[in-house]
């Protein structure tokens, strides 16, 4: 249940900042637990790379003349593959002096052998990758995401940031990778994640997940610029590829151009670091067998993933708006008129989410589910009705809990269903809680203290902005129905008084539409409701024999 404004306004700053904490407290676990198991491969990384005291040994050779003194923290003793024996306390080489063969050994089997670790490179990768968490969990915030993360979108996302991660930590380890840093990008798996995150979580996220994975790359490939880039490049490419998305198949020929993309990516790398071009088709053909599979895992993931997770992604929603499923044929049976007003709704809300750039998918879908709760007892909502109306049997209370009621058995429909979380709250929010005003005036007849709160829904404002228009195109929809000669300027005083309306009862106040959005709304229903309402011209035999010559049409109650 929503604050009241007393108890907001009673609130004190410190109980504020605590709950503020306590509903981020999941995310920072999860936050301290992806540090946690990054150390450890970073650690690996570590242990095992030539490192010697935070430089790499490739900046040592033999006859160079050493810019600073190297001390052995510990001995290592002779062993086949490094029979050179270094002391504990050793100047391995001194600043100013000239490296030795010996010299140089010593700093080779320093930086080679796992019993040396060089724990002030470990130290830098963690500082790395803390600062890594920070950014990661500045970037997933509600600000920038525009809605609140769920955690198994976290965990998700560390997943498969783990992943990728530590496939270029061990390919380090594989001489045909170590060679350079396009033989490491063959084994790179970020496309198939960011793939699988645009369709499940979107295109934002994906992006945000291309950029997070990128730099921790430069920490696992002790910061190769050329790996970095490459995987920024193709990150952002896959991002837009998988973006517009319709169906499955599609990802077929994302994965063809996908594979492609890599293969531009790293000629065009090698040709602005003027690198080789020896062994170039083995790469080549490397990034494209990466860039394809990607696309044909994601595939196949992506199916049980939905399912698993119950995403919002787009093969599933368009899956849920296909009308021949059980649940929209029972109501086209049962309840007719619902099932045609959802439609429209549907229609209202998509063109207007399309015109404000929301997310259209998920307002169709959520329109076509809005209303599955009155399937039950569809004769008490006005649509349905055809001859007398039943409320006139009943008095207003009990009329709204029915009215009322069928909010919460659509949310259990839709629980049942496993809808997907957006969907829900589409059902859940698309009339707010917002006053019956027919019932609420009917009551003040009889009682005037009769409270409004008695005569209103039980749900809370739209959260985002797609409820927010399913919200408007259900009222706008069925309150036009009642208008005689809908002409466009009819149209639209009635609609902005119909909006003006929603945001006066603080029905809009938690979905983030803006005052132009709003605008591009209304003209929206405006356009789609004056050619649904258009007049026709009348031919003297299409007229009805039996139709009165004059009279007004009875407006709906609107219930």
């Amino acid at each position: 249940m929503t604050q009241t404004k007393t108890e907001l306004a009673g609130a004190k700053p410190g109980n504020s900042f605590s709950a503020a904490i306590k509903k981020q407290l999941p995310r920072i676990i999860t936050s301290f637990a992806a540090f946690a198991a990054v150390a450890v491969i970073a650690f690996f990384n570590v242990s095992r790379s030539s490192t010697v005291a935070s430089f790499a040994l490739d900046e040592y050779e033999v006859g160079q003349v050493a810019d600073r003194t190297i001390v052995a923290e510990r001995s290592l003793p002779g062993t086949m593959e490094y029979p050179t024996v270094v002391q504990k306390g050793e100047k391995v080489i001194k600043k100013g002096f000239v490296i030795s063969e010996e010299a140089y050994r010593k700093l080779e089997k320093m930086a080679n052998v796992h019993e040396y670790i060089d724990y002030r490179a470990f130290a830098d990768s963690l500082i790395f990758l803390g600062l890594l968490i920070v950014l990661w969990f500045f970037l997933f915030s509600k600000t920038l995401v525009g809605h609140a993360v769920r955690l198994k979108e976290s965990v998700v996302q560390i997943i498969f940031f783990l992943a990728v991660y530590s496939s270029v930590v061990f390919a380090k380890k594989l001489s045909f990778a170590a060679v350079s840093p396009y033989n490491l990008c063959i084994f790179m798996p970020s496309a198939l994640f960011i793939f699988l995150i645009v369709i499940l979580f979107g295109e934002k996220q994906a992006v945000f997940f291309a950029l997070i994975c990128a730099i921790g790359l430069l920490d696992a490939s002790n910061y190769s610029l050329i790996l970095f880039l490459y995987s920024i490049v193709t990150g952002f490419s896959c991002c837009r590829i998988a973006r517009k998305l319709e169906n499955r198949i599609q990802l077929v020929f994302a994965a063809l151009i996908t594979a492609m993309l890599n293969v531009v990516a790293a000629f065009i790398l090698k040709v602005v670091f003027n690198d080789s071009f020896d062994g170039a088709g083995t790469v080549a053909f490397g990034l494209a067998i990466n860039g394809f599979f990607s696309g044909i895992l994601a595939l196949g993931f992506i199916t049980p993933l939905e399912q698993i997770l119950n995403t919002a992604s787009v093969f599933r929603l368009t899956d849920l708006s296909d009308l021949n499923n059980p649940i929209m044929r029972k109501m086209l049976l049962t309840a007719s008129g619902t099932y045609n007003h959802s439609l429209m709704v549907a229609q209202l809300a998509e063109n207007a989410c399309k015109a404000i750039g929301a997310n259209s998918l998920v307002a169709r879908v959520g329109a076509y589910y809005h209303d599955m709760g009155k399937i039950d007892q569809s004769e008490y909502f006005v649509e349905n009705q055809s001859g007398q109306n039943k409320h006139d049997e009943i008095n207003p209370s009990l009329s709204v809990s029915i009215i009322r009621s069928h909010v919460k058995k659509g949310v259990e429909m839709a629980l049942s269903m496993r809808l997907p979380p957006q969907v829900i709250d589409i059902i859940s929010e698309h009339h707010g809680n917002g006053v019956m005003q027919y019932f609420y005036q009917e009551a003040l007849k009889a009682n005037p203290d009769t409270k409004p709160e008695d005569y209103s829904y039980f749900g809370n404002p739209p959260t985002s902005k797609e409820s927010g228009v399913v919200m408007l195109a259900d009222t706008v929809e069925a309150a036009c129905r009642t208008l005689e000669k809908p002409t466009v300027p009819r149209l639209e005083k009635f609609i902005h008084t119909l909006i003006e309306g929603k945001m006066q009862a603080g029905q809009l106040r938690n979905c983030a539409l803006t005052f132009g959005e709003l605008t591009k709304i209304q003209e929206t229903f405006v356009s789609i409701l004056a050619g649904y309402y258009h007049s026709r011209i009348e031919y003297p035999d299409q007229k009805d024999p039996d139709a009165p010559k004059s009279g007004k049409k009875g407006k709906s109650d609107g219930k």
